[in-house]
């Protein structure tokens, strides 16, 4: 009978513990939910609007006219979701649609009337929102994190486009 081995060398390897609350990309997909859930709420109930149907109405309160592809782009939306938030919004009046001569599958998005109002009525509550969340921050915090997120977004970006590395 062969005795059983109590060294370290027969024990399986340990896996890599991740800590998801010292894990940046964690901390960061977390708190970029929690600030879209909290904002929600100061436009949800008062103008019934959701996450994506405001991110449009920003996006073309911003650019003014895009594609629904330009919407998705700018605004990290999966094509789908941009989709339906432009069927809600058109319904509800708050944008227009027009044709691209140059390409008929597509449309030109901007905020109708009613749109531009309900923009008009929503940033100062959203910027209203950005400085209560930022309230005790210091400016010179605030401007390095700043950099700091945009430097994370390029490295993202960056990223994405690269093939994934398999360690073997």
């Amino acid at each position: 009978m062969k005795p059983i081995a109590t060294d370290q060398a027969a024990a399986p390897a340990r896996r890599a513990k991740l800590a998801l609350s010292t894990f940046l990309p964690y901390q960061l997909n977390v708190a970029a939910q929690l600030v879209a859930e909290a904002l929600a709420e100061s436009y949800a109930e008062t103008f019934g609007l959701g996450i994506p149907e405001w991110r449009v109405i920003a996006t073309l309160g911003e650019y003014e006219v895009m594609t629904a592809r330009d919407i998705g782009r700018h605004s990290r939306m999966h094509k789908t979701k941009v989709s339906r938030a432009i069927s809600a919004l058109d319904e509800r009046g708050l944008i227009e649609r027009r044709s691209n001569e140059e390409d008929r599958r597509e449309a030109f998005v901007s905020l109708s009337r009613e749109g531009l109002e309900v923009y008009d009525a929503i940033v100062p509550i959203a910027l209203g929102f950005a400085e209560r969340l930022t309230d005790g921050v210091p400016q010179e915090d605030l401007a390095a994190f700043s950099r700091v997120i945009e430097h994370l977004m390029q490295r993202c970006a960056a990223l994405h486009e690269e093939p994934p590395a398999i360690d073997q």
